[in-house]
């Protein structure tokens, strides 16, 4: 745990790798120390067609799915690490936002075969 996932409008790719989006997603939520590194799982969609408000913008959305028991300020802190890693990649003329969505533990189901 998490899962994260991150949503992005396609014409970003000309700007930055998908790759680089997902390992400052990786790192944000290493960096908050509430995960074992080996336990981060992060993937990354692409959306061809969007709307962002009124504007033309790209965007980049991070959801990240955590099993259900940290607090409030730990909740913040890792989506303030994610946008801080996604930051970095230096992005101009996009909206990136981050989302943290609690895991009911009960009906969470996992199997590693």
């Amino acid at each position: 745990m998490p899962h994260c996932i991150i949503e992005y409008s396609k014409d970003l790719e000309s700007l930055v790798n998908p790759l680089r989006m997902i390992n400052a997603v990786h790192h944000g939520a290493v960096a908050s120390k509430l995960f074992d590194e080996s336990h981060i799982k992060t993937r990354a969609r692409a959306y061809d067609v969007y709307k962002v408000g009124i504007s033309d913008k790209a965007f980049v959305h991070v959801t990240a799915n955590i099993l259900s028991g940290r607090s409030v300020r730990q909740k913040t802190e890792l989506s303030e690490n994610i946008l801080t890693e996604l930051k970095r990649l230096q992005l101009l003329s996009v909206v990136i936002t981050v989302q943290i969505c609690d895991i009911d533990t009960e009906s969470y189901s996992k199997v590693v075969l």
